[in-house]
């Protein structure tokens, strides 16, 4: 299997431990209730040591990229989050928790992200008969020669509630994508790290098996 492929393959029936960042912007406890379900521990942590030991970390987020930017430098988690991926182990991001990796955001403004994932985080530009916010399931396809989330079958529904979306500076980044009026970045992997634009802890047995993959046990709690 090659690394890329690594991250999300659920591998044992252990339950795993996983560390949820709290920066204040996240939807923590629908996060932490959705991991439970499917049988994983979790902990709710600002502390730099434990987002860098821990066995799973997940980086939420719901709001402003401004804020929450400013929020991860206050707490002083930037250089954490930045090491934990580093350190090649894994690592998944949710909603805003996706659009924080890259270079820089263009939403009300320009503010500089974490800088993981080379790219950009633009606001939709839409035909007229689409709303902003795109809210709603949509289904997500895997583009050609893409890998990571093998659980995500092509055509799966998942839930997005955003009104910017991420643009990889190299293509291969790209794991799935949707269409809103265009094809989007729906979800980036590589190696240990893995994001996600939809919400996977909303979208009901599809974001289940992928927090199960993550989490690396092999069930759903019932």
């Amino acid at each position: 299997m090659v690394a890329r492929d690594r991250l999300l393959t659920a591998t044992a029936s252990s339950t795993m431990a996983i560390a949820i960042i709290d920066y204040g912007m996240g939807n923590l406890r629908s996060v932490q209730k959705a991991c439970e379900h499917v049988g994983a521990e979790t902990e709710i942590t600002r502390r730099p040591q434990t987002i860098l030991e821990a066995e799973r970390v997940i980086l939420p987020g719901v709001g402003a990229f401004r804020h929450a930017i400013a929020e991860l430098k206050r707490l002083d988690l930037v250089t954490a989050i930045r090491d934990r991926v580093a350190s090649g182990r894994p690592l998944l991001g949710i909603c805003l928790g996706l659009q924080l990796l890259f270079d820089v955001s263009y939403e009300e403004g320009e503010h500089e992200g974490l800088g993981i994932v080379p790219g950009k985080v633009v606001r939709f530009d839409l035909p007229r008969e689409y709303k902003v916010p795109h809210m709603g399931w949509n289904q997500v396809t895997r583009p050609v020669g893409a890998s990571g989330f093998p659980s995500v079958a092509d055509g799966e529904y998942f839930y997005f509630v955003h009104s910017y979306h991420v643009v990889p500076h190299d293509p291969s980044w790209v794991a799935l994508e949707a269409d809103y009026g265009g094809r989007f970045c729906a979800a980036i992997s590589r190696e240990a790290l893995a994001a996600t634009q939809f919400h996977p802890e909303k979208s009901q047995g599809a974001g289940q098996r992928l927090l199960a993959e993550f989490a690396g046990t092999s069930m759903v709690s019932r």
